[in-house]
């Protein structure tokens, strides 16, 4: 959506395509970084942005055992918009369909669901979708898949996956709150992690569970999930009975991958479809935004003239590849040396990490987390022209 913004804004023809009626998803990633206020700053977006109800968080603590730390200070970056704005992500999706029905060059088809790419010889020419009228073919100088970690362009691209694997699956729920409140993020045991995020009028809950565990966590039954819950979060506890079955409970299972090869002539992949990140960091969407902005940066000119050569969609990768890999690489690293640590069965009592210690104990330090998470690496700017 935030392409399509793009493009249609520098007055190329862009078709969005998405297979259900509306962008109503619970559980997406919901975590706008300060890079994503940047971008919505640029075009013009921010102050009305910002009147969409979200809620923000600077400063983030957790418990490493029974060791409480501060881990990052957003307001010790030099971000323009020191916070990161949780807001369900289906209102920053229509957001920005609605802020794009200015620009004629772009058109949203919902309930239009790709199902196959068409092929002229070796060049990627569009897409077959299934519409509510029936299987339509969209023909296109240029197609780019953003269709996520659970990409069919990838497969039908015969594209390469590297999987880099991650210890960890999570349970996502939510559970009422009221008046209290509290700034811890996370909270680590032997055995045991979970996240709780303050969304003004419930708790946004992610219970970190090992690889593959999830049978066995339903078969103790939903009575222990939530005594479990309760007791590493005392703060859920006035509302746990909001999980009623297990239908309340959504399983996410992570992965980390990227694609050897982000193109085909005619075809590029960006975001999950090119780099399946973990939620580590909530860096997901941020991610995949700042991968619009390079591919509008360095293809919408070129589009507006004409055609796109592969080596132009080459560049995309080689603008984005080494944030992707560094903030990959830190996720694999806190994977190994924390998460992995924390779900560890039968361990010892959970210290935590020197590098941990040291971060919450020098605030100056905390800013230094804080941008890597909220700001990133190489953060874009758009510089593609409105028409």
């Amino acid at each position: 959506m935030m392409l399509g913004y793009l493009l249609g804004r520098a007055g190329v023809d862009t078709i969005v395509i998405e297979k259900h009626a509306d962008f109503f998803r619970d559980f997406r990633g919901d975590t706008v970084h300060p890079s994503t206020l940047q971008v919505m700053d640029e075009l013009g977006l921010i102050d009305d942005f910002l009147k969409i109800k979200h809620d923000r968080i600077q400063k983030m603590d957790g418990f490493f055992g029974t060791h409480k730390l501060r881990i990052a200070d957003i307001s010790r970056t030099s971000a323009k918009y020191p916070f990161i704005a949780f807001m369900p992500q289906w209102d920053f999706l229509n957001f920005l369909r609605d802020k794009a029905q200015r620009y004629p060059h772009l058109k949203v088809m919902m309930n239009t669901e790709a199902t196959d790419l068409i092929w002229s010889g070796e060049q990627v020419v569009g897409v077959k979708a299934i519409t509510e009228q029936g299987p339509v073919e969209i023909h296109a100088d240029l197609t780019v898949a953003c269709d996520g970690r659970h990409s069919i362009v990838r497969p039908a691209a015969k594209l390469e996956v590297e999987d880099i694997g991650a210890p960890m699956d999570i349970l996502w729920f939510r559970v009422a709150k009221g008046p209290e409140t509290e700034s811890v993020f996370a909270r680590l045991e032997p055995g045991k992690m979970m996240v709780t995020i303050d969304r003004g009028d419930y708790w946004q809950c992610a219970y970190v569970i090992a690889k593959g565990h999830y049978e066995e966590i339903k078969a103790r039954g939903l009575e222990a999930f939530r005594a479990e819950a309760s007791r590493l979060a005392p703060i859920l506890s006035a509302h746990i009975g909001d999980l009623q079955s297990w239908d309340d409970v959504k399983l996410l299972t992570v992965a980390i991958n990227r694609l050897k090869r982000w193109t085909r002539p005619g075809l590029l992949c960006i975001g999950d479809a090119a780099h399946a990140m973990s939620p580590v960091g909530g860096v997901g969407v941020n991610i995949a935004v700042q991968d619009a902005v390079a591919t509008a940066n360095l293809l919408a000119a070129k589009l507006a003239k004409g055609s796109v050569t592969e080596d132009d969609l080459g560049a995309v990768r080689r603008r984005r590849e080494f944030p992707m890999r560094v903030t990959q690489g830190m996720q694999v690293v806190m994977q190994n040396n924390i998460i992995s640590r924390a779900l560890a069965e039968g361990g010892e009592p959970l210290t935590p990490p020197l590098i941990m210690r040291l971060v919450s104990a020098f605030p100056p330090l905390q800013g230094l987390t804080a941008r890597f998470l909220a700001v990133g690496v190489r953060p874009e700017h758009v510089q593609s022209p409105e028409a």
